[in-house]
């Protein structure tokens, strides 16, 4: 215990999966963490999992005002963030021929507008524009997948917006 002592982290989709094991981790290291979650009975058993220093905020990362109501929090009850762990994402199998505009739009919504806006949201809080900010990939963003042309191209246009971030 103690890399992450007195850190503040945030973990979007930390209720389950890899966010969760995140959170877990962060936690045992001595960060407290933020985690977030669409669904409030999945956000409440993750928190008593977690056990300390970690604070549940129900939201959609696809929501602007659910990210704002997330950052004033951080920024009220610790003044800061040091990392964000931008990891929420969905995604489904559909070939072409089957996928539908609604798959689509939830697709890129949550996986492309949600982590574009989660890291411009989380920006202020990061002290002297220091910290770290990791983002979930995809295999699929590289490699074809029957079905998951969708979820592959959010996750493509991910780690090209991440290239240009960078520069900016």
């Amino acid at each position: 215990m103690g890399n992450f002592n007195g850190k503040v982290v945030v973990v979007t989709g930390g209720t389950s999966g890899i966010g969760l094991a995140t959170a877990q981790r962060f936690v045992e290291e001595g960060a407290h963490v933020f985690i977030t979650g669409r669904r409030q009975n999945e956000l409440d058993t993750a928190v008593k999992l977690i056990g300390e220093r970690v604070t549940g905020v129900q939201g959609d990362i696809s929501n602007l005002n659910d990210l704002d109501k997330l950052f004033e929090t951080v920024r009220q009850e610790k003044g800061h963030l040091d990392i964000l762990f931008a990891n929420a994402g969905l995604g489904s199998i559909l070939p072409l021929g089957h996928i539908t505009e609604e798959q689509y739009q939830i697709t890129f919504d949550v996986n492309v507008k949600g982590t574009l806006f989660t890291i411009q949201k989380a920006l202020p809080l990061f002290p002297d524009q220091t910290g770290s900010i990791i983002l979930t990939g995809s295999t699929a963003s590289t490699i074809g997948d029957a079905g998951f042309s969708v979820y592959g191209g959010t996750k493509a246009a991910l780690r090209q917006m991440a290239r240009n971030w960078v520069t900016d």
